[in-house]
């Protein structure tokens, strides 16, 4: 009886140690894993792919909204519908001339004929906007574009701040003017011959500029030519996030700034541009 004690006392102890072993390897693995950011890959058509590191920790909301459209599909057939040389090349306006925004079905959040579906925003992860974001717009980083509505008032910078959707760019040069006031949330780790290759494209002359993009736009370039002449296509985003899931961003109601403007001075510009 003495010896089959001994026995169990023998198992027991066996599996308090197994089970030490386990846990002691499980927190060792978690403080020593390296947890790999996403890797965005951006296939231009006739260009090339452009490879982009994000980075959840400075800017959330961006990156698991850019993840999140990109999955969805969003992205693919867009087109980099602003390039101005030596400041920057933008995209992801599904109107495709800075004018769109996206919507809920585009995060696949509800159906296009959902009566919930809306146009939506998210928040500003910057410094201006209250956030300790401490990525530069250095040359090849990737910030979120925005409105700037306070060409109508000074009073709208909160607005400003949080108008940024799924239109993102790509500084192709180290634009410290932007820091503190645009959402960096990652950079290009490879391709930027291609970023460079697509900054360098023909654009239109000035006559044939007909739409004025109104975002990611500081006041030296606002004016400036930025249309290109041949369309570049970004064919397909891609999303590797190593098993990593971070969810959905907090959606915002967008400003309205056509009823605004409409309630501040009594011009509808809905009539005006139809």
């Amino acid at each position: 009886m003495k010896k089959f004690s001994n026995i169990l006392t023998i198992i027991a102890l066996i599996v308090i140690l197994v089970l030490i072993g386990t846990i002691s390897y499980g927190y060792y693995k978690n403080i020593t894993m390296e947890v790999k950011n996403p890797i965005v890959t951006m296939e231009v058509q006739d260009y090339g792919v452009i490879k982009l590191e994000l980075y959840p920790e400075e800017a959330p909301e961006a990156v698991a909204n850019f993840i999140a459209l990109a999955k969805n599909g969003y992205y693919n057939g867009l087109k980099f519908h602003r390039v101005v040389k030596d400041f920057m090349i933008q995209g992801g306006d599904k109107n495709g001339d800075g004018t769109g925004a996206p919507e809920l079905s585009d995060l696949g959040l509800v159906s296009e004929e959902d009566e919930k579906n809306r146009e939506y925003s998210i928040t500003g992860e910057f410094l201006a906007n209250g956030y300790e974001n401490k990525l530069k717009n250095k040359e090849g980083t990737i910030s979120m574009a925005r409105a700037d509505y306070t060409s109508y008032s000074s009073q709208l910078a909160t607005e400003s701040y949080n108008s940024a959707g799924s239109q993102f760019f790509i500084n192709t040069v180290d634009n410290s003017s932007l820091d503190g006031n645009y959402a960096v949330f990652g950079k290009v780790i490879e391709g930027m011959d291609v970023v460079h290759a697509i900054e360098n494209v023909e654009v239109k002359s000035a006559e044939d500029e007909t739409t004025e993009s109104t975002d990611s736009e500081s006041s030296e370039t606002q004016a400036e030519v930025s249309t290109p002449v041949t369309d570049v296509i970004i064919s397909n985003v891609s999303v590797e996030t190593y098993g990593i899931d971070y969810g959905m961003p907090k959606t915002l109601e967008p400003f309205d700034y056509y009823n605004w403007i409409y309630q501040t001075y009594g011009i509808d510009l809905t009539q005006s541009l139809s």
